[in-house]
């Protein structure tokens, strides 16, 4: 994921397709560009809770048009480049502040944010010593914003609802490959999970098929380090494993079977990382996923058979 600034700005009609633009933002949290994904995923929240939907739109709007401001490239705002992030932070301020009035200018305000934030985060990385690594900004604006928001607005948060229900190991298990695949958004829905997996298919079925080895390693791995079968259950130890294995297995690199291999490991380091930051307060959003694509993308860099994509 590469952000360029365009030439010129021009009109807010000319050079852009807003709908689609919005709508690729909303399916390039899973790395899709994809009109269809994005429906799926805005889907998806309006099945858990169409109030936490309007936000998502709300912060893909404001980042997409900050990003467009700031004179990012046109073909980049097009395909959503500038609007996931946005849309990352609608979620999170809806899981933290639910629908009190103030969460509508803090997403406004956190989503716009996010736009110039990843151009810092690519200015770094377009510099030495993390240039010849060609690292992506990927979700890491959204985490640092969101984390802001989250500790600067700890006395307007709401209750959170969580998942107590007596469950077994198999049917944790079972309901956590579409958990998972769910907080990556923060909602902990079956339905909303089965909706994105769908619009992950309806994109390539590599990308479903990656969404689901993540999901299905992230989980195992889990039980395998003995944590709780209700967070196993609700997608907490898991979400991040399916975006490393999409971003592993069909994003980031190229080859025949390697980037299978890659997602497989990035999976289980994933949920090892996950495991280790549950000593941060607060939630951890999807740094684990971040901080084992960085780690595996640099390996790659050193590992001939291992190629970019």
């Amino acid at each position: 994921m590469t952000t360029r600034r365009a030439s010129r700005r021009g009109d807010l009609n000319v050079n852009v397709r807003w709908g689609p633009a919005l709508a690729d933002g909303i399916g390039q949290i899973f790395f899709q560009p994809v009109v269809w994904t994005g429906l799926a995923v805005l889907a998806a929240f309006v099945v858990a809770d169409w109030r936490m939907a309007v936000l998502v739109v709300i912060g893909t709007v404001s980042s997409t048009l900050t990003g467009y401001l700031l004179g990012v490239a046109h073909k980049d705002i097009q395909v959503g480049q500038q609007g996931f992030c946005g849309a990352l932070i609608g979620a999170a301020v809806f899981s933290a502040l639910g629908t009190q009035w103030v969460a509508y200018p803090i997403t406004i305000v956190a989503a716009a944010l996010t736009a110039p934030v990843s151009l810092l985060v690519m200015w770094i990385f377009a510099h030495e010593p993390f240039k010849p690594l060609n690292l992506p900004s990927t979700t890491a604006p959204f985490c640092l914003l969101a984390g802001l928001m989250y500790t600067t607005t700890f006395s307007l948060h709401v209750a959170s609802t969580s998942d107590i229900m007596d469950q077994s190991t198999i049917s944790a298990f079972g309901k956590s490959i579409l958990t998972n695949v769910s907080e990556v958004v923060l909602l902990n829905d079956v339905w909303a999970g089965a909706l994105i997996l769908l619009g992950l298919f309806l994109a390539s079925w590599k990308v479903g098929v990656a969404a689901v080895l993540g999901s299905v390693v992230g989980s195992l791995c889990a039980l395998a380090l003995g944590e709780d079968i209700t967070g196993v259950g609700s997608g907490l130890e898991g979400y991040s494993g399916v975006l490393t294995a999409i971003a592993l297995a069909v994003v980031f690199l190229k080859g025949t079977w390697e980037p299978w291999v890659m997602a497989v490991i990035g999976a289980v380091m994933t949920a090892l990382v996950t495991v280790w930051m549950h000593h941060v307060s607060g939630p951890v959003y999807t740094w684990p996923y971040i901080l084992t694509t960085w780690a595996l993308l640099a390996v790659a860099h050193v590992i001939p058979r291992l190629q970019r994509a």
